[in-house]
C-alpha cells in the first residue's frame, strides 16, 4: 500500500496564472492539466469561452513533491487565503475508505466517498479542525 499528501490549491479563476508563476519561481513541470472545456459539456449549461480555459485539474512536479490545482473550488464562498486543501492519495480503496470515515467524525462530508471515471473511491471531507481533505483511491495500471 502507498499513501502521499498532496496541497491542492483551489484557485478562483487564477489558476492558469498560478501555474505560470510557480513554473518560473519553483521550476514547477506542469505534469497533466484538464481544463473545463475538454470534458463532456452539458447541453443544459454550456460554458462560456473564458470558463472553457479555466482549470478543472493541474498536477505539478515540483522536484520529488506533487502540488495540485483548480479553478473549481468546493466551497460556495471563496476567500483568498483559505483555498489550500489537502489530497489524501493511496492506492487501497479499502484504506482511502476508513481515512474517510476517520475524517468524518465530528466534521462534514462536502461529497460522500464513491467511485467514479477517476478514481475507485473518492471523496471530499472537512475535519472537526476545518481542514479539508479530499481522499482519493488511485485506479491499479
Amino acid at each position: 500500500m502507498s499513501t502521499s499528501l498532496i496541497p491542492f490549491l483551489e484557485m478562483n479563476g487564477s489558476a492558469n496564472e498560478a501555474i505560470d508563476f510557480y513554473v518560473k519561481a519553483l521550476d514547477a513541470q506542469v505534469v497533466y492539466t484538464l481544463r473545463f472545456g475538454d470534458m463532456p459539456e452539458n447541453p443544459e449549461s454550456p460554458l462560456s469561452p473564458e470558463k472553457k480555459n479555466l482549470i478543472n485539474y493541474a498536477i505539478l512536479k515540483i522536484g520529488e513533491a506533487e502540488l495540485q490545482l483548480s479553478d473549481h473550488f468546493t466551497h460556495s464562498h471563496y476567500q483568498k487565503g483559505t483555498q489550500v486543501t489537502i489530497v489524501v492519495k493511496t492506492n487501497d480503496k479499502d484504506q482511502a475508505t476508513r481515512y474517510f470515515e476517520a475524517l468524518k467524525e465530528g466534521g462534514q462530508v462536502n461529497n460522500p466517498l464513491e467511485a467514479n471515471f477517476f478514481s475507485l473511491a473518492y471523496g471530499n471531507v472537512t475535519d472537526k479542525f476545518g481542514v479539508t481533505f479530499r481522499i482519493i483511491a488511485t485506479k491499479q495500471q
